[in-house]
């Protein structure tokens, strides 16, 4: 049991922070004396340097993940429905699931909130379930307002589900950095200069003169390697960014950040409270569905497109700065992955169906057809599905101006925008080959889930079962098919697709007809969770 300093009466008011914060309902959180003075007065509960004397009495930390970034500086592999964060690009994880491993300590972390959109909903659900991880919520912006609108969604969540002084720790979820002392040294510095009210950042020591980030100039040392926010510095020309360097007093704006919910609402109110007020109105008018929070369109839509840095911390006079040295990337280009992923003796990063011969200091990737690469030097040849990407590797950050030319030419704009492969709630498919009124597809179904009730009006569809056990519906009669096994579904004849088994079920889709457009559906049933009846499961 510890005792927490209210600012207003200079007394220490008895209750434990990690009582309040690990509530298990909203009723109990609001009771508690604490919550009622906080909300009663709008205060932001700061604890004086001296009321903490070791982390262990900091509430939990709430994660808050934004994943819903459409960049295609990874291209071809990422695109607008396929986002770099939900990439395998180092190790057998990807970006986003080793944000969320990164805080599943639930001894300092409590279930994290991922701020994301609807087309990637399913991918965020699917890849935390990989993991066994249980989310606090999966919130779904209806159109994209930068990070500030981000931020103040995850604030308000966050303060009325887990109270006002709750810790907010904002993380991109495409970084890639080591968990080792050195970090969780600074994110415990960070929670205890939020709790006394400060809206900490996190600046990455730098290693070279880097163009690509923006920069954080330290001030005044506030203790416990946290400093306060002298400047923040737009991304600099390489001479700019060599001076920087130079000084040792810069440090690269990692874009994570931790402060106490109260805190970072307060000030949203005094310097963007267009923003706060459009947010809030979005959360108020939101709507649950299934796994989701849909925030109320109009009112989010109000909200200015404006990045957090912009909207608050360049105008705050409470931002401070943690110096750290930790290992940290944003992976924003080619050139990035080859530097943080393993070399051979030639200074290369082989993955995939790749053969590289005479060939140094270059990335070489492939997930389909197999590659072979010679006499090149300092390169990066990158295959997808439908597209390859061959350029210098010190070319990369530039990647950007050769997928706007593709995007404006109609022939090509469709490798910018959509992935081969699809994830949906029940599984998901991967196109392999589109023809003349004809495509080919690889479906895949997920042991004990279905897909909707539907039909359609301009193709009809050949199921080959290539794995597992498929239970098909077609109107009024129910097929099982098993390996090496086949149906027809004609066109207009409502139809379903489950697995009964106990592995995943594969099948290879041909559609044939004179029109194969994804809005030629219409579903007659469609369970929220596309979960199967437990007494039409099997053991397969």
């Amino acid at each position: 049991m510890c005792r927490i300093w209210d600012p207003l009466t200079s007394l220490f008011l008895p209750g434990s922070v990690q009582q309040v914060v690990d509530a298990t309902g909203a009723s109990r959180m609001n009771s508690h004396p604490l919550m009622r003075l906080l909300r009663s007065r709008h205060t932001v509960m700061k604890l004086p340097s001296n009321a903490i004397k070791n982390d262990t009495m900091l509430p939990k930390i709430i994660p808050a993940i934004m994943a819903g970034g459409r960049g295609t500086r990874l291209w071809p592999l990422s695109r607008a429905t396929a986002a770099k964060q939900f990439l395998k690009l180092i190790g057998e994880e990807t970006l986003f699931q080793d944000t969320l491993k990164r805080v599943s300590d639930a001894k300092v972390y409590g279930a994290p909130l991922v701020i994301t959109n609807e087309e990637f909903r399913f991918l965020v659900a699917e890849q935390a379930r990989e993991l066994g991880v249980t989310l606090s919520s999966i919130v779904l912006e209806p159109v994209p307002r930068n990070t500030a609108a981000a931020v103040a969604v995850a604030a308000r969540i966050v303060a009325d589900r887990f109270g006002e002084d709750a810790l907010l720790l904002v993380l991109p979820s495409d970084h890639a950095i080591t968990v080792d002392d050195t970090y969780k040294k600074c994110v415990r510095s960070a929670c205890i200069a939020a709790a006394e009210g400060k809206l900490v950042t996190f600046g990455i020591q730098p290693t070279w003169p880097a163009t690509g980030y923006g920069y954080i100039e330290r001030g005044t040392y506030l203790g416990k390697d946290v400093h306060a926010v002298q400047c923040f510095v737009e991304k600099p020309s390489l001479e700019k960014a060599a001076a920087l360097l130079e000084t040792g007093n810069y440090y690269w704006n990692s874009g994570m950040f931790l402060f106490q919910a109260a805190s970072i609402i307060a000030e949203l109110e005094e310097h963007a409270p267009d923003v706060l007020s459009a947010v809030h109105a979005a959360v108020r008018g939101s709507t649950v569905d299934a796994d989701f929070i849909r925030l109320a369109p109009e009112s989010f839509s109000q909200a200015p497109s404006i990045s957090i840095d912009y909207a608050l911390m360049e105008k705050t006079a409470n931002a401070a700065v943690v110096c750290s040295d930790f290992a940290w990337s944003d992976l924003g280009s080619w050139d990035a992955v080859w530097k943080n992923e393993e070399q051979n003796a030639d200074g290369n990063v082989l993955k995939g169906n790749v053969t590289a011969c005479n060939t140094k200091n270059s990335l070489v990737l492939s997930h389909t057809a197999h590659l072979a690469v010679q006499g090149m030097d300092g390169v990066a040849v990158i295959a997808s599905e439908d597209a390859v990407f061959v350029g210098r590797l010190e070319e990369a950050h530039e990647i950007g101006n050769l997928v706007k030319r593709l995007a404006a030419d109609e022939n090509t704009a469709r490798l910018t925008e959509l992935h081969p492969t699809l994830i949906r709630p029940w599984g998901g498919y991967t196109t392999m080959l589109n023809g003349d009124r004809f495509q080919v597809r690889r479906l895949f179904v997920r042991p004990g889930k279905m897909l909707s009730l539907h039909k359609h009006f301009h193709r009809s569809e050949h199921w080959i079962c290539v794995k597992g056990t498929a239970e098909v519906t077609i109107e009024d009669r129910v097929t099982i098919l098993h390996e090496n096994q086949s149906i027809y579904i004609p066109e207009g004849a409502i139809h379903r697709l489950g697995n009964p088994g106990k592995i995943m079920l594969e099948l290879v889709e041909i559609q044939t007809g004179a029109y194969l457009g994804e809005d030629d559906i219409i579903r007659v049933a469609d369970e929220s969770r596309n979960e199967m009846p437990d007494s039409r499961r099997t053991g397969l």
